[in-house]
C-alpha cells in the first residue's frame, strides 16, 4: 500500500490535503445549506468566500514580508555572528563557524544570483520545471475539485467509499473515515488558532521592545507554530538573532524571555484547552512524527504527521477500550 501510494501521489496528496480547508469551510456551507442554497451553490461559494479571505490576508502581509524578508536573513546573520563572537571570546572559547555563511548566502539567493554562465543542464532543468509545474498545476486543480466535492456531498462520498467493502468490513472502515474526520478538522482549527495566538502576542512583545521586523517575524512565527515544536523553536530562534543583531545581548535576552513567556501559555494552556483530547500525543512522539514525515515526504510530510500520528493514537486507543469493554 505504500509502495502504490507512493506512485500515486499526485492523486492522493491533493485528496488529503484538500481535508484541511474542508475542515475550515464546512460551517460556511452548512450554513448556507440551512438557508435554502442549493448543494452546488454553497459548496462553490464557500469556497471563493475562502478564496477572497485568503487573498485578503496575502495581499496584505506579502509585500511587507518580501520587502523586509532580506533584512529579516541579515539581522539573523548578525545576531549569529553575535553569538560566535560571544562563544569564542568566553572563557572556554567555543569556535562555531559556518552558520552565519550559510545566513548570508541565503540573503545572497533572495537578492538574486549570477548565472554559472554553463548552459549543458539547460534542456534538463527545463523539461524539470515544466514536469513540476504540470503536476503543480494538475494537483491544484484535483485539490479545488475535490474541496468542492467534500463540501458538498461529503457524507455521501463516505458512503459511497464504505459501499465498495465487502458488508462485513463496512462498519469498521465507516468508523476509521469519521475518526478522520473527527480528529483532523479539530486539529487543523485549533492549530491555526494557536498559530495566530502565538504570531500576535510575540508580534505585539516584538514591537514593544522596538525589534526591526516585527511584522515579518510575527508571520514567521504563525507559520512555524503549524509544525509542532520544531517550527516554533526555529521561528524563535530567529526572532532572538534578530533582536541580538539590533539591541544587542539584553534585547536578545529580552526576545528569548517572550518567546519562552508565549510557548509556555500555548503548551500548557492554549493546547490543553483548544486541542484537548484530538491531540493528546507525549512531545517525543510529534518529534519521531515531524523526523519521520519530513524524511520520507519533506516538508509535506512534516506538515501532515502529527494529525497523521493523532489519527493512529486514537484508533488504537479506541480499539483498545473497546476490546478492554468486550473482555470485561
Amino acid at each position: 500500500m505504500g509502495w502504490l501510494a507512493a506512485r500515486l501521489s499526485l492523486a492522493l496528496v491533493p485528496l488529503v490535503l484538500a481535508l484541511f480547508p474542508a475542515t475550515l469551510l464546512i460551517p460556511v456551507a452548512a450554513w448556507l445549506k440551512d438557508h435554502g442554497a442549493p448543494e452546488a451553490l454553497a459548496a462553490l461559494v464557500s469556497i471563493v468566500l475562502g478564496f477572497l479571505a485568503i487573498g485578503a490576508v496575502v495581499g496584505l502581509m506579502v509585500p511587507l514580508v518580501q520587502a523586509e524578508l532580506p533584512g529579516l536573513i541579515d539581522s539573523a546573520s548578525q545576531g549569529m555572528d553575535e553569538v560566535e563572537r560571544a562563544l569564542a571570546e568566553g572563557p572556554l572559547s567555543i569556535q562555531v563557524d559556518g552558520v552565519s555563511g550559510l545566513l548570508e548566502r541565503a540573503a545572497g539567493q533572495l537578492g538574486g544570483g549570477e548565472g554559472d554562465g554553463e548552459g549543458g543542464g539547460g534542456s534538463d532543468a527545463a523539461a524539470a520545471a515544466l514536469t513540476t509545474a504540470f503536476e503543480g498545476v494538475a494537483g491544484l486543480l484535483l485539490l479545488l475539485v475535490a474541496l468542492f466535492f467534500y463540501l458538498k456531498e461529503g457524507p455521501r462520498l463516505l458512503r459511497g467509499i464504505v459501499a465498495t467493502a465487502p458488508e462485513r468490513l463496512r462498519p469498521g472502515i465507516e468508523t476509521f473515515g469519521r475518526r478522520v474526520w473527527t480528529t483532523v478538522g479539530p486539529y487543523f482549527r485549533g492549530q491555526l488558532l494557536v498559530a495566530c495566538v502565538d504570531a500576535v502576542f510575540i508580534g505585539l512583545g516584538l514591537v514593544l521592545l522596538a525589534v526591526p521586523l516585527a511584522v515579518p517575524l510575527a508571520v514567521l512565527v504563525f507559520f512555524g507554530a503549524l509544525f509542532p515544536i520544531v517550527g516554533s523553536i526555529t521561528a524563535g530562534a530567529i526572532a532572538v538573532l534578530a533582536g541580538l543583531a539590533d539591541g544587542g545581548l539584553t534585547t536578545g535576552l529580552l526576545v528569548l524571555g517572550l518567546i519562552v513567556l508565549v510557548q509556555q501559555l500555548e503548551g500548557n494552556i492554549l493546547q490543553p484547552v483548544i486541542l484537548g483530547h484530538v491531540v493528546d500525543l507525549h512531545p517525543l512522539v510529534v518529534l519521531l512524527s515531524l523526523t519521520a514525515g519530513a524524511v520520507l515526504f519533506g516538508i509535506l510530510g512534516a506538515f501532515l504527521a502529527v494529525p497523521v500520528a493523532a489519527v493512529i493514537a486514537r484508533t488504537v486507543e479506541e480499539e483498545r477500550d473497546g476490546t478492554t469493554t468486550v473482555q470485561t
